[in-house]
């Protein structure tokens, strides 16, 4: 892990192998996985815009049967309450991050443990796209369930 880590990584949850040149969208990146990691709803909704668009993964999914993603804050505390609230622990490992205009993709593993033991790791491209307030707009998770599923541990 890097030794000096930017304050809007706020959770030891959050390993960051990938660059650390300052753009915006990768600081909000940042402070979304910090959020999660800690289980704190009010700080991660205070990452996104309130119109923002969560898609977690792009297309239909368990999470989303329409693939329409989720949309503002009430909906993003919905995708909440779904996905990341029933997790008992996170940690977020980002090997790259690649920041142009208001966009950055970051290309990582999340791990999950669930309150009975079991776990899961997810490879994924997590794209943030923010407005002029450094503020979430847009994020777009690329990945697959069913590969997802394929790396369920038992306890």
């Amino acid at each position: 892990m890097t030794t000096s880590l930017p304050p809007a990584i706020s959770s030891p949850a959050v390993e960051w192998h990938a660059t650390l040149d300052e753009h915006p969208a990768r600081t909000a990146s940042m402070r979304s996985y910090s959020a999660v990691a800690k289980g704190d709803l009010e700080e991660w909704l205070g990452v996104y815009a309130e119109d923002a668009v969560l898609e977690d993964p792009v297309g239909p999914s368990m999470f989303d049967p329409e693939g329409r993603g989720h949309h503002g804050h009430e909906g993003i505390a919905a995708f909440w309450r779904l996905a990341i609230e029933p997790i008992a622990t996170f940690r977020f490992e980002i090997r790259e991050s690649f920041a142009n205009g208001s966009t950055c993709a970051n290309v990582g593993t999340i791990h999950t443990a669930f309150a009975d033991g079991g776990s899961t790791h997810t490879d994924l491209v997590m794209v943030y796209t923010v407005g002029d307030d450094g503020r979430v707009r847009s994020m777009r998770a690329f990945w697959e369930p069913e590969r997802t599923m394929a790396t369920y541990r038992a306890p």
